[in-house]
């Protein structure tokens, strides 16, 4: 079969409902229900993400981040965490254990390190998303940094059923980036329960269509996923930065430029993206 009828076939079992995840992701699915459920309190929240010694890290990580740790006290346990970063950001981190889990049982390992600079271009996009939105766009921030979370998670999805077809990800990416990503991203968005917010940002950035200066959720993510230093390696052949959107770096906002704003705030990106990276 040819790529194109790989993805199809993949899109349809999504769309009916039939993604096959690994245990251990339905186990964080799991999570996200509960923590999804209004009544979840944070006793509740607390033991379950200690019992996860992962996620238990990375809420630390992110609570001592420049993002979150303004005061400068550093934290050193789970509900205190839990408490500075807020319920939605909880819910942002067991949303990326799961998109980081889909590529996690890949034993091939050129698919392997394809999934790991996977995620290190979704976390750096997700860091740069919540700092744009913040100084920018004045989208939520939360929103935002989730919205860079999940925008490659048909990518993750794509990775992880790639053992299943020899050949899937080799030759040139553009029939992903026109059809694939676009058939299967909406497809696995879909089954995770993705919010029709994030989702037509994501979409957004798939028609690579945005305001300058930033204004939308979408606009906010597409800016953010081309600042992105890590590419995606989808997207190697044809996610290129243009010359012409180099040239919208120097365009003024809120008399500062763009450039000064990132520049002023690399610490917290860099201190953000590493804690989504633990």
């Amino acid at each position: 079969m040819d790529r194109l009828t790989i993805y199809k076939q993949i899109a349809e079992q999504s769309i009916q409902g039939e993604l096959v995840f690994p245990t251990h992701v339905e186990e964080t699915l799991k999570l996200k229900r509960i923590l999804d459920n209004p009544d979840c309190h944070l006793e509740t929240a607390a033991k379950y993400i200690i019992a996860d010694p992962v996620l238990s890290a990375r809420t630390v990580a992110l609570a001592n981040s420049s993002a979150f740790n303004r005061s400068g006290m550093q934290i050193n346990n789970v509900p205190m965490a839990i408490s500075r970063i807020g319920f939605r950001t909880v819910r942002t981190l067991v949303s990326a254990a799961v998109v980081r889990q889909l590529g996690s049982q890949v034993r091939d390992p050129i698919l392997k390190a394809k999934a790991k600079e996977l995620w290190e271009h979704c976390a750096h996009v997700a860091a740069l998303a919540q700092v744009v939105a913040r100084h920018i766009s004045k989208v939520d921030p939360d929103t935002a940094m989730f919205a860079g979370i999940v925008h490659e998670v048909g990518g993750f999805y794509l990775i992880s059923r790639a053992e299943e077809f020899p050949g899937l990800l080799n030759g040139d990416a553009e029939i992903w980036g026109e059809y694939g990503e676009h058939l299967i991203g909406r497809g696995v968005m879909t089954q995770l329960g993705i919010p029709s917010l994030v989702m037509n940002a994501v979409e957004q950035l798939w028609q690579g269509i945005s305001a300058i200066p930033a204004k939308t959720l979408g606009d906010t993510l597409t800016l953010a996923n081309e600042m992105s230093p890590y590419i995606s390696p989808l997207h190697e052949a044809v996610g290129l930065r243009s010359k012409q959107f180099a040239a919208t770096l120097d365009f003024d906002v809120d008399d500062t430029t763009l450039q000064e704003i990132l520049n002023d705030s690399q610490d917290e990106i860099e201190s953000l993206s590493a804690a989504l990276l633990v």
